[in-house]
This record gives C-alpha cells, sequence and structure tokens, in this order.
C-alpha cells in the first residue's frame, strides 16, 4: 500500500494529496459526499444516511481548518460542517487496499513459502499467514485435512463461501470410463483454467487428496503472470490480440450447455495483467483476418509451450490429507497420467470466489489493528 500524504491549505481553503508522486487537488463536491460524522455515516455499516445525489453540484469550500496532522474540520457552501479523518481516505489512492501484492514465480521458487498446516489456520496470526501466502502466491498448500468426504468445504469456509455449481458443492475426481470430462479420466491433463465457459469463472478451486495409491498422476501448477511476462517480451503483437480478442468455450453434457465468451489473457480496470482463461480442450480459434488468426494461434500456442516449460511449472506428488488451494485463472493446474490398475487415485473438489479471501483479508487486518 503507497503511503498518502495531505495538504491543508487554511488560507487558500483547499486540501490535496499526494500518493506515488502524484498530486491530487480533493473537489469540495467528492469530500462533501465522504462526511464522516454519526448523522450522515452509520458507524457500523460505514453506509451513508442520506442520499448524495441531491447534494448542489456547484458546491464549495468556505472554510479549511486543520484538527492534526492527519484530521480537518470542513465547511461548505450549504451549510454543512464536520471533521474528517483524513486517513479514510487512503483507499482512494491505493484500490488493492491492504491486500498483498501479487508476486510472479517460476518453478525455482522455495516451496516451503507455500505449505501451511490446518491448524494453523485456526489462529489469527496463522490465518494471516495462509492467506497472504495465497493472496501473494495465487497458491497454498494445507497440510493435514481429515482425508473425510466433504472436509474440503469446512477448509472451504476458512476462507470464504463454498459456490455451489451443476457439479454440486463439491465434485469427486477419481476414474470414470466414458465421462463427461478429461478430469476424471487416466489422461494426462496440461496446464488450465477450470471452468472458462462459467460466468463468472470460479476464482478459486480447492483441490483435497483423499486416496493416491498410484505412483503417476503428479500435479502441477504453473504462475500464469511469469509465463505472460516472458510471452509479452517475445511477441507483443501476440500478446495484444490474447488480450482483446474474445474465445468462446463451451462445455456440455445431457443436462446443461455452457458457453462464455473472454479473452484468453484477463486484465483489471487499470490493465494489469491478473491471469488467463486457458483450456485448449475448451476453446475455439475466433474468427479474425487470417494475419491476425495466424498471430494469434502462434501466441496461443507459445503460451503452452511456457506453460508446460520447466523453468515455469513446477510437478509434485501430492498425499492423502493434503489441500491444494490455487486461483483459478491465474495458477494453472494439471496432471500427469497414471495407470488406475495401480491402485485408486480419489480427490474431492470445489470452488469458492476470489473477493472471499480478500475480503478476509482486510476484515482480520482490522481486529489486529494492523
Amino acid at each position: 500500500m503507497q503511503p498518502v500524504s495531505y495538504d491543508i491549505n487554511e488560507h487558500a481553503c483547499t486540501l490535496s494529496a499526494t500518493c506515488s508522486g502524484q498530486v491530487y487537488t480533493l473537489p469540495a463536491l467528492w469530500l462533501r459526499e465522504r462526511c464522516q460524522d454519526p448523522d450522515n455515516l452509520d458507524g457500523v455499516t460505514k453506509q451513508r444516511l442520506f442520499d448524495p445525489h441531491f447534494l448542489d453540484q456547484n458546491i464549495t469550500l468556505t472554510e479549511v481548518k486543520k484538527l492534526s496532522e492527519n484530521s480537518v474540520q470542513l465547511s461548505f457552501s450549504d451549510g454543512y460542517s464536520g471533521a474528517y479523518d483524513l486517513r479514510e481516505f487512503d483507499a482512494d489512492f491505493n484500490p488493492a487496499g491492504v491486500v498483498p501484492e501479487a508476486k510472479a514465480w517460476r518453478s525455482d521458487i522455495d516451496k516451503s513459502l507455500f505449505y501451511i498446516d490446518l491448524a494453523e489456520l485456526s489462529t489469527d496470526q496463522g490465518l494471516r499467514k495462509g492467506l497472504e501466502t495465497f493472496l501473494t502466491y495465487g497458491v497454498l498448500i494445507i497440510d493435514n485435512v481429515p482425508t473425510e468426504s466433504g472436509a474440503l468445504i469446512d477448509v472451504g469456509k476458512i476462507f470464504g463461501h463454498v459456490r455451489e455449481t451443476n457439479f454440486g458443492m463439491f465434485f469427486e475426481v477419481f476414474s470414470r470410463p466414458n465421462s463427461t470430462d478429461l478430469a476424471y479420466r487416466s489422461v494426462a491433463l496440461g496446464p488450465h483454467t477450470d471452468n472458462p465457459y462459467r460466468s463468472p469463472i470460479p476464482g478459486i478451486q480447492l483441490l483435497h487428496y483423499l486416496e493416491n495409491h498410484t505412483t503417476q498422476g503428479l500435479s502441477t501448477l504453473a504462475d500464469s503472470l511469469a509465463v505472460i511476462e516472458q510471452l509479452r517480451a517475445e511477441d507483443p503483437e501476440g500478446f495484444k490480440l490474447l488480450c482483446s480478442v474474445p474465445v468462446r468455450y463451451r462445455y456440455l453434457d445431457e443436462d446443461i450447455e455452457l458457453v462464455e465468451r473472454r479473452t484468453m489473457i484477463e486484465t483489471d480496470i487499470n490493465g494489469n495483467v491478473v491471469g488467463v482463461a486457458y483450456s485448449p480442450r475448451l476453446d475455439y480459434l475466433p474468427l479474425l483476418p487470417e494475419h491476425e488468426l495466424i498471430v494469434f494461434h502462434r501466441a496461443r500456442k507459445r503460451l503452452g509451450e511456457l506453460f508446460c516449460d520447466p523453468q515455469y511449472q513446477w510437478c509434485f506428488r501430492l498425499e492423502p490429507g493434503q489441500l491444494q488451494m490455487f486461483h483459478n485463472n491465474r495458477v494453472l493446474h494439471g496432471r500427469t497420467s497414471f495407470n488406475p490398475n495401480e491402485g485408486r487415485r480419489h480427490l474431492q473438489g470445489a470452488y469458492i470466489d476470489l473477493d472471499g479471501p480478500k475480503g478476509r483479508y482486510k476484515a482480520l487486518m482490522r481486529k489486529l489493528g494492523a
């Protein structure tokens, strides 16, 4: 979170903020809407008790009085006067708030950073550690989760609200001949995003290992933020197309058909890359002029090569009682093939929305006074 400083000018009757070297003049209308007194702002919910649409658009500041380094008394032309804690404005200059900054990683990262014991998550400091790990790296591996059916639901509730889909509150992953999804076969699964055909796309996936008696079926993870940095450096034209041209994704079975169009590389409102919707089993090339189609195909192919490159892809074995939780469209997951005749390999999976860990982290930081 970038520090914010405020300039209180009583003589000029102005108030301004400086963040990351940029100076912002705070308009009277903007300040009037953010009044903080209990007659206008509920102390519990922090919701306004008045309708801001009725404020005078031409309102002006009539007096600015400094109370302390970060507090001020403001008076306005509509007759309102109130005290303001300027620290309440900090979030307007830091859209992510107190959430840790995402850090791209490659396969040579210290993997011990990703692990935590389930018991640790029962304490405030342990939960803070787990949330910070997930929000920073997009992955968390939890040890000593009971190997009981549905135990992952209790873990999911630590971080957010479990999202029910047509697969139910959770789904079973084991080898099933003629299943409606290749995840339920013994074939290898390349790095992919789950359910890109949904709107909204599942933000977080949990996979809990109940049994694993096979020598293969290893798990793989790759951070798309690191991969996309490389793709953008190699192929700026292809990168731009993957960011701007929607792709159609489709899933169907006897009961439902789900279709969604979204760009393969996803960005936030500020244009920063946040992840990908990547699933070569489910996407379709968009209809483009021939040159652009070739560029698009080339970039999509290179994206797949990088996801499987050992310098980006981490290949490892998860044991019964371990649960991996990952940002679904940031950290791509997959698995190697396995021989189902060796023994049973049984996982359960579930989804929660991405705002869960972010919201829990912000509330926890308030509780801890951080």
